[in-house]
């Protein structure tokens, strides 16, 4: 697309210019319903980091949401944490196996198939929300939308917790060119610089570090090439041409 401006996306302001040209997305239903790859996430394990901020008191029992929730791996750590947790994904064979999961493990999860962006939940909903790699599959319009909309889920003293590929996980590639050439990559990868800068319009953040990787011998899921980081929402003036189209995150 060659009328493409060369500026990243941050606000939703940025989508305009990209709207015309939406690239491809990874088919999710397809993925665990026919996917023949066996990526290490998985797994039954919960992430490293999610597990140590429970432990070192960032996070505490409440109302959880696990967005992008995969096999369910996450949003049973949390239920066995003490939270009330909510879990959805696009695929109704992840969820499934989520479901499966949660009964083994004996606890009590409320799974959702379906989208965030369609999620009907008032403000101020949820103590925390956890996202293990859904960002960086999101097409780059879609980013500004999917945190105001964990940011208002979240209750004023929530946090927000999250991995994400840096550029040794997934594919560095910039704004336009995945709308130049109309094909979304596998993951984008991040450097620190840029998720910083795309997070810290929304959420003020607490910690930011690469994943540690673990053994294979360990109960926890943590391997390179990933940025575990955990936010808490701050407080955002709505600008001015920043109001929401109402058809951009599709």
């Amino acid at each position: 697309m060659s009328n493409i401006h060369r500026k990243p996306i941050i606000t939703k302001r940025d989508v305009e210019r990209y709207v015309r040209a939406l690239p491809d997305k990874i088919d999710w239903e397809s993925f665990y319903a026919h996917g023949k790859r066996n990526p290490p996430f998985l797994t039954d394990s919960p992430d490293e980091n999610l597990v140590g901020y429970f432990e070192q008191g960032y996070l505490n029992p409440g109302r959880a949401i696990d967005l992008g929730c995969g096999t369910g791996r996450n949003a049973v750590y949390m239920a066995k944490s003490g939270c009330r947790v909510d879990a959805i994904d696009l695929s109704e064979t992840a969820i499934g196996k989520a479901r499966l999961l949660a009964r083994q493990s004996v606890v009590n999860i409320n799974f959702i198939v379906g989208s965030i962006f369609d999620l009907a939940m008032p403000s101020g909903h949820y103590n925390l929300a956890y996202d293990a790699g859904l960002l960086h599959h999101l097409l780059p319009h879609q980013r500004p939308y999917y945190l105001e909309k964990v940011h208002a889920l979240l209750k004023p003293n929530g946090m927000f917790g999250m991995t994400c590929f840096d550029t040794s996980g997934g594919v560095p590639k910039e704004d336009w060119e995945i709308y130049e050439e109309g094909r979304m990559p596998p993951g984008i990868g991040y450097t620190e610089d840029r998720l910083r800068a795309i997070l810290q319009h929304h959420f003020e953040i607490i910690e930011f570090r690469p994943m540690k990787a673990q053994s294979e011998d360990s109960d926890l899921f943590g391997i390179s090439g990933l940025w575990a980081v955990l936010m808490k929402p701050r407080p955002i003036a709505l600008h001015v041409g920043d109001s929401t189209p109402g058809t951009c995150v599709t």
